[in-house]
């Protein structure tokens, strides 16, 4: 009689011969706080029976770092601004993708489906890119430290907050905000700027309580260290979650202008199922998911028109910059005391 194995380890057997993966398929997604919450990804796994991977960023720096690890090999889906999405572009880690295989683009207002007259994500012809959120960068300031709203950037240097202002750790906009508060353009600074603009920033270190990251961060310093105005990276998502805790903050657009972020999904080069990240994004764009993100974020929506929304000739929409490498060593060393040999007293 032929020996029979039990069904238990016949099945195991059979397992172990499939591919890897092939038991539960798995979505690597790489985003910012409040992007893919638990309840809309499990909507998402139920759907289409896969498991999301979600890993969370606090800054540009550390999303670059993360998808150029393995060559963007450890995710499939990511949400970045239009400028970082260029420079991923050029470093051969994001791959074409193709709108009209993502149905629900057809919903979007139609200045974000005229991708040619959206900066950074058409390259070569190719898009690269589906926006997805935005929003100004502006100022929070508590009301009841000030007797009128503060009315430009100028205002974060201002000696008479020292050590109650917030500023956000990041190398490239800090930069593009010293600039801009010095009357020259935020993303192209001249080789005979950069010590001035430099200056600048060290002052801002000297005057600010310190540099966050994230906004819950942010939210429990401006309550426990009577801070008096926050440079808003995360925009009115900040803006919310101050308010939703029951503080009495306003936000200005200041009169120089706001930075402003156009956050986009895209497809990595080491993608495992161009099918599934295209699905994650269709889903992403559905109205009742785009609803969510906002009312959850206060961040407007590329689906439904915002009902707060700034000038739009004070938004200055994120470019690349002249030298991010430059702006990221400078700031280190600003960031740690250390004045920069670039403005070094000669």
């Amino acid at each position: 009689m032929k020996y029979l194995r039990p069904l238990g380890l016949l099945m195991c057997g059979l397992l172990a011969s499939l591919p890897a993966g092939a038991a539960e398929q798995t979505l690597r997604v790489l985003a910012w706080p409040g992007y893919a919450d638990t309840d809309l990804v499990g909507v998402f796994e139920k759907r289409f029976k896969v498991k999301v991977e979600v890993t969370l960023v606090g800054s540009d720096e550390v999303l670059r770092a993360k998808l150029s690890e393995n060559q963007g090999g450890d995710f499939d889906v990511i949400a970045a601004n239009t400028a970082e999405i260029h420079h991923y572009v050029n470093q051969g880690l994001l791959q074409p993708l193709h709108p009209e295989r993502i149905a629900n683009t057809a919903r979007q207002l139609p200045r974000f489906r005229d991708y040619s007259r959206i900066p950074d994500i058409v390259v070569d012809g190719h898009v690269y890119a589906v926006p997805y959120a935005w929003s100004d960068m502006g100022l929070i300031y508590d009301r009841k430290q000030f007797s009128q709203p503060p009315d430009s950037i100028q205002s974060m240097w201002d000696p008479r907050f020292q050590g109650r202002v917030l500023a956000f750790n990041t190398s490239n906009h800090n930069f593009s905000l010293a600039s801009l508060a010095l009357g020259g353009d935020p993303f192209h600074i001249g080789a005979a700027d950069f010590p001035r603009v430099t200056e600048k920033l060290i002052a801002l270190r000297r005057n600010v309580l310190t540099f966050y990251s994230l906004p819950e961060e942010a939210a429990e310093l401006f309550r426990s260290h009577s801070v008096a105005l926050i440079f808003a990276n995360y925009g009115r998502q900040q803006l919310k979650q101050l308010r939703d805790a029951g503080v009495d903050v306003g936000y200005v657009v200041p009169r120089e202008g706001a930075l402003a972020w156009l956050d986009c999904w895209a497809i990595s080069k080491g993608a495992h199922d161009l099918r599934l990240a295209n699905e994650w994004i269709n889903y992403m764009l559905e109205p009742d998911v785009s609803r969510a993100l906002s009312e959850r974020q206060d961040l407007s929506n590329t689906v439904q028109e915002p009902l707060d929304a700034s000038p739009s000739n004070r938004m200055i929409w994120l470019r690349p910059v002249e030298d991010d490498q430059r702006r990221a060593e400078l700031w280190q060393r600003i960031v740690s005391g250390e004045r920069p040999p670039l403005v070094e007293a000669r």
